[in-house]
Formats: structure tokens, C-alpha cells, sequence
């Protein structure tokens, strides 16, 4: 599912207008980001929970020349869905 049509389900789901409904979204994803630039969890009930995850620095070999690299520590944007989600995905009910 793309954006279009993503956001024209919602929309038909919800009574508002496309516009409407891709502004809303614009705005939901904005805030989120925001969250995610200050660190914060971002927690969706019955959905699942982003968090921002700090990796460490780590020492990395190169396989075709076998040179060793130091990758330098980086944030990374996790995602841990709901349990009864994980459920719906392993059993494939809708």
C-alpha cells in the first residue's frame, strides 16, 4: 500500500477529506519525528512503541581485505510492535 492509497482509505475510514486526512497524517508523522530528534519513546496503544536506540562503537573487519574499521557509535530508529500484532503476523489472521 502506498501513501495515495494508504491515505485514501484513511480518509474513507475516517469521513474527513483526503486533504484533511494527508495534513492530519503530515502532522502525526512531524510530531513523532520531533520525538525521535529529542530521544523520546513514542508509544501507540494497541500498535506498538518506537524508540531511539543508541549502538555502541564497535570494531568491524573488512572480509575482502581483511583490514580492521572502527564504526563509530550511531542512533538507530527501533520498532516493537504490540504483542497481539506479533500474534496476528506469526498466525497470518487479520
Amino acid at each position: 500500500m502506498n501513501n495515495k492509497e494508504f491515505v485514501a482509505e484513511l480518509a474513507q475510514r475516517t469521513g474527513y477529506g483526503q486533504a484533511d486526512t494527508q495534513r492530519m497524517l503530515t502532522n502525526v508523522i512531524n510530531a513523532m519525528s520531533d520525538g525521535f530528534q529529542d530521544g523520546d519513546t513514542v508509544a501507540i496503544p494497541n500498535f506498538g512503541m518506537f524508540e531511539v536506540k543508541k549502538k555502541m562503537e564497535r570494531i568491524m573487519v573488512n572480509p575482502a581485505t581483511q583490514q580492521r574499521m572502527l564504526v563509530p557509535p550511531k542512533l538507530v530508529l527501533g520498532f516493537k510492535p504490540n504483542v497481539a500484532w506479533k500474534e496476528k503476523i506469526k498466525t497470518g489472521k487479520s
